[in-house]
């Protein structure tokens, strides 16, 4: 159950950079709000593929439940219930307005996720 596979934390790397790039210095109204919530999937996908070793199905579900418990989570305003309305750390990494659309692009990304571990794994 528990493994380290390097190839899934290179990733998981790769994409936390990435996100943490889109979040410095992408101010858009597409590839912030958008791509990075279809990329933030993604990254909790590799980060728990690095260490756990569960079936790419169970994770991507899992993943993207996570991913809607913070949507809803927003929705619910619960960074003010915490005291941390006001934390800009805790805004970008949870986010602070619930979107609909959001919901698609954790969503698509599940999918793709998906897709992609079907093809590879055909290869």
């Amino acid at each position: 159950m528990i493994r380290f596979h390097k190839i899934y934390f290179l990733l998981a790397i790769l994409l936390f950079i990435t996100e943490v790039l889109i979040a410095l210095y992408v101010k858009d109204a597409i590839i912030r709000p958008y791509v990075g919530d279809f990329l933030v999937v993604m990254l909790v996908y590799c980060s728990i593929r690095a260490f756990l070793n569960f079936s790419v199905r169970s994770t991507a579900i899992f993943t993207l439940l996570f991913a809607y418990a913070v949507e809803i989570a927003q929705y619910l305003n619960m960074l003010k219930w915490l005291g941390l309305e006001n934390n800009r750390f805790a805004r970008i990494v949870l986010g602070s307005s619930f979107e609909w659309i959001d919901m698609l692009a954790y969503t698509l990304g599940a999918v793709f996720i998906i897709i992609v571990e079907k093809y590879i794994s055909k290869k």
